[in-house]
């Protein structure tokens, strides 16, 4: 029996290889976006320094082990509850992003050179550390498999997740919340409960979904007087559904996405040839570049990359023998593919606008750097995970 053992074998040369394609689609787009003259600072350099910290959190992150991630679980989950109080206690200045959004909390203040950091962002990657700690536990210690095993599973699942999502629906952050509830979704397909239990979960969800919806659209008045909503909650769903009718600040938004994402034909306008004026293009809606500078087959190129980089961790995935490292890249997966979904969705009206960032290309410290440490997780466990290789004597034996 044979062990490979040399590090340049272990590490992961193709994940590394497409992270840095990211890197140069997001300089070139977020070069793009400064064009528009909406932004006082260059961009670029500060994006390509958060990648090199980014380079250095995979690296400190391929120095542990599946194995003792897993012991500090709970605690790194723990920490992300604790940053998310600190986030809600903290005082006018500290935690609040200004004046524009004066009822909004979903940052914390530090001196420069740190800045701004949005503790929600690292916590989606602690909420997978301790979901598959959860699962991967409980499977160890009920060795026979029921419909009440499952049933005990689920509601220790759901009590992990309702905690953070409480202090998020505070800030608020509707995007990082339904965030939380992919990465759980996708834990409790791979984890083995039945779908006796997943099947009526999903109708009674999509059933309350549906609901909501329906009186969001014909029964605003009940909604508000018997169930507490407020008025202006549904005003991202009636511009959603019908962005020139219904034109606030969101509508305005999705309607000068369509029309740059739209101008952008098939072939796009070229580098820098972005016409139509987009607010917060760098971040959020940093797609519309893409879309109006290299068209329908730009857009495509982008997309099959991230389909490549989520493959990539699907196979990973499936290589893995370890229940919990499998969990991990599991939830991984489900955060970067539903950022993706939800982020291009809300530029074509396909999704409601959320705040959420397009991974490794939007600009950000906060979603750069999380996104990194998610990713440096599968390099751990891909780096740590040993190949035998069997020699033919041993298969005469």
């Amino acid at each position: 029996m044979k062990l490979s053992n040399r590090p340049a074998d272990r590490f992961d040369w193709t994940l590394a290889f497409i992270l840095l394609l990211f890197c140069i689609v997001s300089a070139l787009a977020i070069s793009s976006a400064q064009t528009s003259g909406q932004y006082g600072i260059n961009f670029v350099p500060k994006q390509i320094v958060w990648y090199g910290v980014g380079a250095f959190i995979i690296a400190g992150a391929m120095y542990f082990e599946p194995e003792q991630y897993k012991k500090v679980s709970w605690y790194v989950y723990g920490f992300g509850i604790f940053l998310l109080l600190l986030l809600h206690f903290a005082p006018e200045g500290v935690g609040q992003l200004g004046e524009k959004h004066a009822n909004v909390k979903r940052w914390l203040h530090f001196p420069e050179p740190i800045g701004r950091i949005q503790p929600s962002e690292f916590f989606k990657v602690f909420f997978i550390l301790g979901m598959a700690r959860l699962v991967s536990t409980h499977h160890e210690k009920s060795e026979i498999r029921s419909i009440k095993s499952d049933c005990v599973l689920l509601g220790k699942m759901a009590l992990v997740l309702l905690v953070p999502l409480a202090f998020i629906a505070k800030q608020p952050d509707l995007g990082s919340g339904i965030v939380l509830i992919a990465i759980t979704a996708a834990i409790v397909i791979v984890s083995g409960i039945t779908w006796k239990i997943i099947l009526p979960a999903v109708i009674v969800g999509g059933g309350g979904a549906g609901f909501l919806l329906f009186g969001a659209l014909y029964a605003q008045d009940f909604m508000v007087d018997k169930l507490g909503f407020k008025a202006y909650q549904f005003e991202r769903i009636y511009s959603w559904l019908d962005p020139y009718a219904y034109r606030s600040d969101e509508g305005l938004h999705l309607i000068q996405s369509l029309t740059a994402i739209g101008s952008g034909g098939m072939t796009g306008k070229g580098y820098q040839g972005r016409e139509v004026y987009v607010m917060e293009n760098h971040t959020d809606f940093i797609f519309t570049i893409i879309g109006e500078e290299y068209g329908f087959i730009g857009a495509c190129v982008v997309i099959s990359l991230y389909f490549f980089l989520i493959y990539h961790l699907t196979k990973i995935a499936l290589e893995i023998r370890d229940s919990y490292s499998t969990y991990v890249i599991t939830g991984v997966i489900a955060l970067i593919t539903f950022h993706v979904f939800e982020n291009i969705g809300m530029t074509i009206q396909v999704m409601p606008i959320t705040g959420i960032p397009l991974p490794l290309i939007s600009y950000g410290g906060s979603s750069i750097m999380s996104t990194m440490l998610a990713i440096g997780l599968v390099f751990s466990i891909k780096f740590h995970h040993r190949t035998f290789m069997f020699d033919s004597d041993d298969d005469d034996e």
